[in-house]
């Protein structure tokens, strides 16, 4: 299968507002600094992103595709004392090995989980400087470089991490926030391949999104990774008119996979099978958004589009809109794409 380069095409770019170039001038590149200090410079510099990261104040991380300024989301309490005493274990094992590449990782992760996501991006440029040949950190930064709207330099993260695992054994990618059964679901491929698609998804270029969601189905171990794909890969090949192909991709789908926590994406797979209803789906409406309210309002928008209701897939985007705690959601993402490329 060959691989489109997305920075000899139009389509990561074309949803960018002008807004970005003006904040971009003012705003923040990746840092030459890794946030807690040169890792040669000893234990104590080598992790003291505590001391120049203010968890408690919301910071400026992103624009976004509309042009808004996006703030480090606030967590709720119970999850931030969880997100910071893991921080904290990050950051010991940083200090014992503080050019240990798992351990940058890892450093990375927490940082990011705590709504910080352009010190995770420095943390990760940091260690690319180490491990230049690491596809796991290229994998790592450029999802966060998706999260922070900054599309071209996610796509060129995932495809060198893409180049980097041709011919290589898959491994699994243990979760930074396990599920209930504390079974990990995704792996290294997959991860590359999926994020990758998505940014292609998101800026509008389907062929490209289609192509790499190809290569994420192709190494979708586990049940929950088999629904993931396939729900983007689904949406994927409706809006390009491949009618029979799509339906191929609900063919393989039923309610009693083993999903784990692919839930919301199993359900819209049934609602565009036919085996759910919109008002199975709809739910009670809630003041506060959740990360699966959001996934499901944004599948609900494309049933709308798929079925002619164009005004009503947009009263569903811009409601998802709403929601400003989720805009590091996937499907917070994604309906953001769809109202800017609808301008």
């Amino acid at each position: 299968m060959t691989r489109r380069s997305s920075r000899t095409r139009h389509g990561s770019r074309s949803i960018l507002p002008l807004a970005l170039l003006t904040i971009a001038a003012c705003g923040r590149a990746p840092s030459d600094d890794f946030v807690g200090g040169s890792a040669g410079a000893g234990a104590d510099a080598a992790t003291s992103p505590r001391d120049r990261i203010d968890f408690s104040t919301p910071t400026f991380q992103a624009v976004s595709l509309l042009g808004d300024t996006l703030l480090a989301p606030e967590l709720p309490a119970e999850a931030r004392e969880t997100y910071l005493s893991r921080y904290e274990e990050a950051r010991s094992a940083l200090g014992r090995t503080p050019e240990d590449a798992d351990s940058l990782i890892w450093m990375g992760r927490r940082v990011a989980y705590l709504g910080h996501f352009r010190e995770a991006i420095d943390v990760y440029t940091h260690a690319l400087r180490l491990h230049p040949d690491d596809a796991r950190i290229y994998r790592h930064r450029g999802h966060r470089y998706l999260t922070v709207r900054e599309l071209d330099r996610a796509i060129a993260d995932f495809e060198r991490a893409a180049e980097l695992i041709e011919g290589r054994p898959d491994e699994v990618e243990p979760d930074g926030l396990p599920n209930a059964l504390g079974i990990p679901t995704s792996t290294l491929q997959f991860n590359i391949w999926y994020h990758l698609a998505l940014a292609h998804y998101v800026a509008g270029d389907l062929e490209s999104a289609l192509d790499a969601y190809r290569s994420c189905l192709a190494v979708s171990a586990h049940p929950d990774s088999v629904v993931a794909t396939s729900y983007w890969l689904y949406m994927t090949l409706r809006r390009l008119g491949r009618e029979a192909e799509a339906a191929e991709v609900l063919a393989r789908i039923d309610e009693d996979m083993g999903i784990i926590e692919s839930s919301a994406y199993l359900d819209l797979l049934l609602l565009f099978k036919g085996e759910r209803s919109l008002e199975d789906l709809v739910g009670p409406s809630s003041a506060e958004a959740t990360l699966q309210s959001t996934t499901t309002a944004y599948g609900l928008g494309v049933w709308h589009l798929l079925n002619g209701r164009a005004d009503e897939a947009r009263r569903t985007f811009e409601a998802i809109l709403a929601g400003r705690s989720q805009w590091a959601a996937f499907g917070y993402l994604a309906a953001e794409g769809e109202l800017a490329r609808g301008r």
